[in-house]
């Protein structure tokens, strides 16, 4: 019977050495896990942040080109909108000098009209006939 228990022991005693060997592993194997999953865990972090510093930079970039833009549509309007005023400007001053040659000459038109009857127009064309005649004498040919 000795043997019996003694063999039962061994029996016993290996069982708990290949469960002791299993439990070893499964321990081994769960802390290469928990590395591989902490790696990951560490590299997503990394990546998380790489992301968002690139993130940050076009964000910044795209800030910076919208502004500069803006700015650059801003003059534009400026100078077209300075354009236009020099425009309105010159076509005032050009109407301004239509309308002013146009009342002269009205109001010469009115004035000879008004001012110079038959008389003293024919007494005109006489003079200048005179005057013209006697220019002519004083042309030597």
């Amino acid at each position: 019977m000795p043997q019996k228990i003694n063999n039962s022991l061994t029996d016993q005693i290996n069982e708990m050495k290949r469960e002791l060997n299993e439990a070893e592993k499964l321990k081994i194997e769960a802390k290469n896990l928990l590395s591989n999953y902490e790696d990951k865990i560490d590299k997503s972090k990394k990546e998380t942040q790489e992301i968002i510093n690139l993130a940050e930079k076009n964000s910044e970039k795209t800030i910076l080109e919208k502004t500069e833009k803006f700015h650059q549509m801003i003059e534009n309007k400026k100078k077209s909108t300075e354009q236009k005023i020099v425009q309105m400007k010159e076509n005032a001053l050009k109407n301004i000098k239509n309308i002013s040659v146009k009342i002269s000459m009205k109001t010469v038109e009115n004035l000879i009209k008004n001012s110079i009857d038959k008389n003293k127009l024919e007494k005109l064309y006489t003079k200048s006939l005179e005057q013209t005649k006697t220019s002519l004498k004083h042309i030597k040919v």
